[in-house]
């Protein structure tokens, strides 16, 4: 799996809260999620977005409270991956359920930089920052994992295996 987009950053622990706010809880329509993703850590992000942009992060991004909502409203927005330093454990497991490919690379985290045009090798583990022309390795996405983000989540992958079945 490769994927190819440009750059927005966050900081160091970007919080479920921040990520889609609980003022907007009260729906699970990822449609609606997406209008409101990043909100409160940038009010204009949703309209400066385009899809396939990509999020990279700095340490314990999506720690907070265990909402699916948060991955949710990433990939309903139309980002393509979050690149952080780290995640917090839930969110890491919420996003593979959702489809939502994640890595972890302290190097990117550090040196890419908003605006960036980036390349991801999901199968090697390698980012490849095109503006900057420099290379950073990420921890390689398991085959199983790359399964569920290549069915759509968990629960695609389990509707498609019951069928074959």
């Amino acid at each position: 799996m490769k994927l190819k987009g440009r750059v927005w950053k966050f900081g160091d622990n970007v919080d479920t809260d921040a990520i889609i706010p609980a003022r907007y809880l009260n729906t699970s329509d990822p449609k609606e999620l997406a209008k409101h993703v990043m909100e409160d850590a940038d009010p204009n992000f949703p309209s400066k977005i385009n899809a396939g942009d990509i999020i990279i992060a700095g340490a314990n991004f999506g720690c907070g409270s265990s909402r699916e909502h948060a991955p949710i409203a990433i990939k309903a927005a139309g980002l393509q991956a979050v690149i952080a330093k780290s995640f917090a454990r839930i969110f890491y497991r919420n996003a593979f359920n959702i489809g939502l490919p994640i890595f972890e690379s302290e190097d990117a985290s550090k040196k890419i930089a908003e605006g960036d045009e980036i390349e991801i090798d999901a199968d090697k583990g390698k980012i490849r920052n095109i503006s900057k022309g420099e290379d950073y390795t990420a921890k390689p996405i398991p085959p199983f994992m790359q399964e569920l983000i290549s069915a759509g989540g968990l629960i695609e992958w389990t509707r498609k295996r019951l069928k074959a079945s």
